[in-house]
C-alpha cells in the first residue's frame, strides 16, 4: 500500500475554511454536530474512492474523462462551463482563505512582523512548489504539513480534555435550533468538488505504470481511507477543543484573528503559538492543492496537457494563486469570506457528484470495473441527501 494521493487530499480540505468551521460549530452548538462530520467524512471517502479508482481504470483525471465520454456536443460545452466556473473560478475564490488563513498562522507566530509581509511570501512558496513541477517534492511538503496539523490539533484535544460521554452523544443526529447553515458548511469543508479533481488527476498519474488494476484500486482504497479518516479525526479535535474552550460560555463570536489567543484559558500561555502554528500548516497545504485541483480541472476541460510539468497547467495553477493573492491583500474579514465560501460549495457539490456517478456507471468508461449495485445503493442516498440539503440553502438564499 502506497500513502500520498489520501493525504494530498487531506491536505486539500484540512485547511482554514476546516478550522474555522469546526471551531464555530464547537463554540455554538458544542459536541451536537459531530453526527454531521462522521457523516461528512464517510461520504468523502466513499466520493473520493470513486474518483481515484476512475483514475486508476481509465488514466483520465474527472476533467479529461468527462471531455472524453459526453458526446454531445452542447452538453460537453455545458460541463466545461459548469466546471470551469465551479471548480477554476471556485479554486481561486477558496485560495484567498487559504492565503488569509496561513498569514494570520504568521502572524500569531511573529506578532511584532509587519502583517503585510505574509500573504505575499505564503505565495511565493507556493507558487515556487507549483512551478517546479516536480510532483515528488510538492508530495513531499504537503504529506509533512499534514503531520505537523496532525500533531498540533490532536495534542490540543488530549490537553483540552473534553467529556468523552458528551462527545459520544454528539453521534446521534440532531439540528439543534440555527444550525443548518453550519451543518452546510462542515459538509462543504469536507466534501470538497474540487478535490475530486485533484485525486482523480493525481491517481491518473501515478497509475500510468500499474499493471494490475484490481491492486492498485485495493490500495487507493486503504490510502483513501485511512488519509481521510485521519482528516475527520483533525477536524473531531478542533470541534471538541472549541466546545470545550467555548461552548456555554457566552463567547461565540469568533474570528480568525482571535480564535488562538482565546484558547490560552484553556491550553495556557502556549496556546497561542500552538494553535497559530496549525492554522499556517493548514492554510499551506491548502493555498497549494487549490491551484493544482484547479489547474487539473480546467486543463482536462479545455484538453490541454493535465501534468504538473505542462507549462500550461503551471500558467493555470498560478493565475488562481495570484488571484487569490490579490484578493487575500484587499483586507476583508477572513471568516465571513470562509464560511460563506463552505456553505457556497455545498450548493455546487450536486453537480459534480451527478457527474462522477454518471461516469462510474458507464460499462464504456469502466468495463469490469464500473460501480457495483452495493456502491449505487451507497451513493444514492447520499446524492439525494446533498441536493436536499443544498436545494433548502438555495432557497433560504432567494
Amino acid at each position: 500500500m502506497k500513502l500520498g494521493p489520501g493525504l494530498l487530499v487531506a491536505a486539500a480540505f484540512i485547511g482554514p475554511g476546516t478550522i474555522t468551521t469546526a471551531s464555530v460549530a464547537g463554540a455554538n452548538f458544542g459536541f451536537a454536530l459531530l453526527w454531521a462530520l462522521v457523516f461528512s467524512v464517510l461520504a468523502t471517502i466513499l466520493l473520493q474512492s470513486l474518483a481515484a479508482r476512475l483514475g486508476v481504470v481509465t488514466g483520465l483525471d474527472l476533467a479529461q474523462a468527462l471531455r472524453a465520454h459526453i458526446e454531445t456536443p452542447v452538453f460537453r460545452w455545458l460541463a466545461a462551463f459548469l466546471v470551469i466556473s465551479a471548480i477554476g473560478i471556485g479554486s481561486a475564490a477558496y485560495e484567498a482563505g487559504n492565503l488569509s488563513g496561513a498569514s494570520l498562522g504568521l502572524q500569531g507566530l511573529f506578532p511584532s512582523a509587519s502583517a503585510q509581509l505574509w500573504t505575499p511570501l505564503i505565495a511565493i512558496i507556493s507558487a515556487a512548489l507549483l512551478y517546479s513541477g516536480k510532483y515528488k517534492l510538492i508530495e513531499g511538503a504537503l504529506i509533512f504539513l499534514v503531520l505537523l496539523m496532525s500533531l498540533v490539533f490532536l495534542a490540543t484535544l488530549v490537553i483540552a480534555s473534553p467529556d468523552l460521554s458528551a462527545m459520544f452523544a454528539g453521534f446521534k443526529p440532531s439540528f439543534p435550533e440555527g444550525s443548518l447553515t453550519t451543518v452546510l458548511a462542515l459538509i462543504g469543508t469536507t466534501i470538497v468538488p474540487y478535490n475530486l479533481f485533484l485525486h482523480s488527476g493525481v491517481v491518473a498519474r501515478a497509475s500510468q505504470d500499474e499493471q494490475d488494476k484490481q491492486q492498485a484500486i485495493r490500495s487507493s482504497n486503504w490510502d483513501t481511507g485511512l488519509s481521510i479518516g485521519l482528516g475527520g479525526l483533525i477536524t473531531l479535535a478542533i470541534v471538541s477543543t472549541a466546545s470545550v474552550a467555548f461552548f456555554g460560555q457566552g463567547n461565540s463570536q469568533l474570528s480568525a484573528a482571535n480564535l488562538a489567543s482565546q484558547l490560552t484559558p484553556l491550553l495556557g500561555d502556549s496556546a497561542h503559538y500552538f494553535f497559530a502554528l496549525g492554522l499556517f500548516a493548514a492554510g499551506l497545504t491548502s493555498a497549494i492543492t487549490a491551484p493544482l485541483a484547479g489547474a487539473y480541472a480546467v486543463c482536462g476541460m479545455l484538453g490541454l496537457q493535465g501534468d504538473t510539468n505542462s507549462p500550461r497547467f503551471k500558467q493555470v495553477a498560478l493565475v488562481i494563486l495570484v488571484f487569490g493573492a490579490v484578493v487575500a491583500s484587499l483586507g476583508l474579514d477572513p471568516v465571513a469570506v470562509i464560511i460563506f465560501a463552505q456553505a457556497t460549495n455545498a450548493l455546487l457539490l450536486p453537480i459534480i457528484c451527478i457527474y462522477l456517478l454518471w461516469l462510474m456507471n458507464q460499462n464504456k468508461v469502466m468495463g469490469r470495473f464500473k460501480n457495483s449495485l452495493l456502491i449505487n445503493v451507497l451513493a444514492m442516498p447520499l446524492l439525494i441527501l446533498i441536493i436536499t440539503l443544498s436545494g433548502y440553502k438555495l432557497l433560504t438564499l432567494i
